[in-house]
């Protein structure tokens, strides 16, 4: 009896999908074969019904995926901690190799970002996994051999070659850890932007649903994993920490590759894929559109003109260019046509606008938790309003599930956006109420400041909270009095006996943060789900390298912003900044949501 009222919906429901077919087809549209709600809730009906479904769902490829990226992640999270601590500690506790690191990084992904996916379209899913997977657990295995020795034997490093041996493991350990890096990319656009997507059968529940499950993961991560590194650093040593690093790559490069060749082999659609698709080829259509048509023209030859002589003598010059030029122009060529996908795909402003989010100061980075120093908060209290804001970015992929099922994926973009502009309302207010150390003549640079205002910026800076004993200290001082402790500063020397006059500032900025975090994280997964389901599978890899590029070119934004405005009392005016970008990119992302809601209509 179940099983006829099963079999009811589905065949009602296949009914109603094909109408919308035939309706899109008059339309001009383009239907994307994704599952609806109803046949999902069908077959999960029949699935309750089997003895053993948890024992099944355990041997599933979904739950493999989610145990193979919680390792990858935690793997990730722990590493990325690490290195910036050990940087730190190599340069004599100075900021030189950090911020070396940093843009080496966010350069190599920038630069390499189209690349990267071009490589992970061009080749077989389970090639480009192993591949991916071997080579960033290697790379960070042997960075750890690396400083693993370096912290053992410092001194007698720096007196061999003049000191120059201690260069030469500064570079091997940067590029290793660059290289580790690139390889999380590429892994990070195979599973979680492609296997996903033909894991789920294009089911769009179910691929909302494993996003939003990858997501809490990557939340819970990142607050645990830098703790456990953290914890065994400051017990044991450094050489201790390198060693647990090691050994946890070593373990989990085994598990995620044996989980990763199981799901690959359970699913049959994995191993097929489709050929990738020059840019010559895509508009080669629209050319033949606008040329003549007409049999007489299609058997006349062309006649041999000076256009054709200079394309056949371009050609000719190119294949006589020695090899190594001729594979540069080649990565140049893809690059720029990875750019061009990414450029003409239906949902680039949805993307451009995710990308603008990361011009911000608004996070529980080193920059604001350096500024929340600066206002009198403790490391305790900070760690505990980490732990809230990790909280409420579960909360946000739970929203995003809720929402996209009642209001449809596009709208949860729009309400999402609401509420994170909403949110970041109050660090705005931040900025004005009492106790902000921000100086509103730097608002007025072309005006001389009276002896009024003179006093009016001195007695405002008195709620800045000094360092050492100076109103003027840089937001990042230097790191001679920092530990790190999960991307959060401690400092040694703060005086216990200042504090700012009021806190209202202080917290209604992290009230705005934490707060809009739901906003966040749900409108990214929107954003996820949109390049998931509207780019073709042979693009998939280039056009999400390339949105990897556009997150690393504005994340920089952001540390050039710090870098110009380095002081507290110019706190404020980062804040208002970060404001503006993010309220551009939800922008783009309304112009989105219109064009789509107005296609729709169009079509119906």
């Amino acid at each position: 009896m179940e099983q006829d009222k099963t079999s009811r919906i589905e065949s009602n429901t296949r009914t109603k999908e094909m109408s919308r077919q035939a309706d899109a087809s008059q339309c001009g549209g383009v239907v994307v074969e994704f599952q609806s709600n109803d046949i999902r809730d069908a077959r999960a009906n029949r699935t309750r019904n089997i003895p053993g479904s948890a024992l099944i769902y355990l041997k599933g490829p979904k739950f493999l995926i989610y145990v193979s990226g919680a390792l990858s992640m935690w793997g990730d999270r722990m590493w990325h901690f690490a290195i910036s601590v050990f940087l730190i500690e190599l340069y004599g506790r100075n900021l030189l190799l950090t911020a070396v690191f940093g843009l080496v990084v966010a350069g190599s992904v920038l630069l390499l970002g189209a690349l990267i996916g071009d490589w992970v379209d061009r080749n077989p899913r389970n090639k480009v996994a192993h591949a991916s997977l071997f080579i960033q657990n290697i790379s960070v295995t042997v960075c750890s051999i690396v400083l693993m020795l370096v912290f053992s034997y410092k001194q007698r490093i720096e007196q061999i070659w003049d000191g120059w041996l201690t260069v030469v493991c500064y570079t091997v350990v940067i590029v290793l850890a660059d290289v580790a890096n690139l390889a999380s990319t590429a892994l990070t656009i195979a599973i979680q932007r492609d296997w996903i997507v033909v894991i789920t059968g294009y089911n769009r529940g179910h691929l909302a649903g494993m996003n939003a499950t990858m997501r809490r993961i990557d939340q819970v991560t990142n607050i645990l994993a830098p703790l456990a590194v953290g914890q065994v650093m400051t017990l044991a040593s450094n050489v201790v920490g390198c060693g647990f690093i090691l050994g946890w790559n070593l373990v989990s490069l085994i598990v995620e590759f044996f989980f990763l060749s199981r799901v690959y082999r359970i699913v049959p659609a994995l191993s097929v894929k489709p050929p990738v698709m020059e840019v010559d080829q895509v508009y080669l259509p629209s050319l033949e559109r606008t040329m003549p048509q007409g049999e007489d023209n299609a058997a006349e030859p062309q006649p041999l003109t000076e256009g054709n002589c200079n394309t056949s003598l371009h050609i000719k010059e190119i294949t006589n260019l020695p090899l190594c030029f001729r594979r540069f122009r080649w990565l140049m060529s893809t690059c720029k046509d990875g750019w061009r996908a990414y450029y003409r795909q239906p949902v680039f402003l949805a993307g451009m606008g995710l990308a603008f989010l990361y011009t911000t100061v608004l996070g529980f980075d080193c920059i604001t938790t350096g500024y929340a120093y600066t206002q009198g908060i403790s490391g305790s209290l900070l760690s505990l309003l980490m732990g809230v804001s990790a909280l409420t970015g579960l909360m946000g992929t739970v929203m995003f599930t809720r929402l996209r099922k009642s209001y449809g994926l596009v709208n949860t973009g729009v309400i999402s956006s609401c509420l994170h502009l909403g949110c970041l309302l109050l660090c705005v207010c931040s900025v004005f109420a009492p106790g902000s150390p921000m100086d509103l003549s730097l608002l007025m640079p072309y005006i001389n400041s009276s002896t009024e205002l003179g006093g009016m910026t001195s007695q405002r800076q008195k709620h800045t909270y000094p360092l050492r004993g100076s109103s003027n200290q840089p937001l990042l001082p230097d790191r001679s009095s920092i530990h790190w402790t999960n991307n959060t500063v401690l400092f040694d020397n703060v005086p216990s006996d200042t504090a700012p006059e009021s806190y209202v500032s202080i917290i209604l900025l992290f009230l705005g943060v934490i707060t809009a975090r739901i906003g966040l994280w749900s409108f990214d997964l929107t954003v996820t789900q949109l390049l998931q389901e509207n780019i073709c599978e042979s693009e998939r890899g280039v056009v999400n390298g390339v949105q990897s590029s556009m997150n690393y070119l504005m994340d920089l934004l952001h540390f050039i912003m710090v870098i110009s405005a380095p002081q507290p009392h110019h706190f404020g005016i980062l804040v208002i900044i970060s404001v503006l970008f993010i309220t551009t990119g939800h922008t783009m992302y309304f112009l989105y949501a219109h064009k789509v809601k107005r296609k729709r209509r169009h079509c119906t």
